[in-house]
């Protein structure tokens, strides 16, 4: 008994220890221009602790590592898209949208307006910008990436969004297109091995072919 109890206080104090210095919400929550001076390091010198963060109603949510599966998606459609798109529009790779001043998300490509894309002192876009928001799902992001995001990029009026499952370590693609008398998203298509679609323009892409190397070329 006694050595369970001195276990647990050891992990209260280490509780106590992790949270000693956690960054409080300014007074009226966090809005999205906080995200712009939250420092690099977490409050005990993590380092690169806020680098990955988005804000959801005024919460700060904290994205977890990338497994591989998640990153060679991200990196391989972010080139196939940017080298397909018309000279008019660009693809970027998680930059933020601020949506308003409590939403601020973070998707995992965007195909934004490409008289933005060049301009390095932007942190984040505004939705008018956006013409598609794509999320590519991991366990951990479900419920955000298939309900609280969607609703948030469709009320926000961007046209296209593309929602990435994994099955079977490959990947499908659940693609939506906005009804704007409802705001909402309507499916349009799923698509296993090819995507193929013409809009927001004419895209060709191996999805099978992303994961492996050299697949952004293909």
């Amino acid at each position: 008994m006694t050595g369970t109890m001195s276990d647990a206080l050891a992990t209260v104090r280490d509780a106590d220890y992790l949270l000693a210095d956690w960054p409080y919400p300014p007074p009226g929550g966090w809005t999205a221009d906080d995200l712009d001076n939250l420092p690099q390091d977490g409050p005990n010198g993590e380092p690169g602790f806020f680098r990955r963060v988005e804000l959801l109603d005024g919460a700060l949510i904290f994205m977890s590592p990338q497994k591989r599966f998640h990153e060679r998606l991200i990196r391989g459609l972010t080139d196939r898209l940017d080298a397909q798109a018309p000279e008019h529009l660009a693809a970027v790779s998680q930059m933020d949208i601020k949506i308003n001043k409590f939403q601020r998300p973070c998707p995992d490509v965007l195909v934004i307006d490409a008289r933005v894309a060049d301009d390095n002192s932007r942190t984040s876009y505004t939705p008018a910008e956006v013409h598609l928001a794509v999320e590519v799902v991991s366990p951990e992001s479900k419920f955000r990436d298939r309900k609280i995001k969607p609703e948030r990029y469709a009320a926000a009026g961007i046209t296209h969004f593309w929602l990435i499952e994994d099955e079977s370590d490959k990947p499908v693609v659940y693609v939506y297109e906005l009804d704007p008398t409802t705001q909402s998203y309507v499916p349009t298509g799923i698509h296993h091995g090819r995507l193929s679609l013409e809009v927001p323009f004419p895209i060709d892409v191996d999805l099978v072919g992303l994961l492996s190397r050299g697949g952004a070329s293909g």
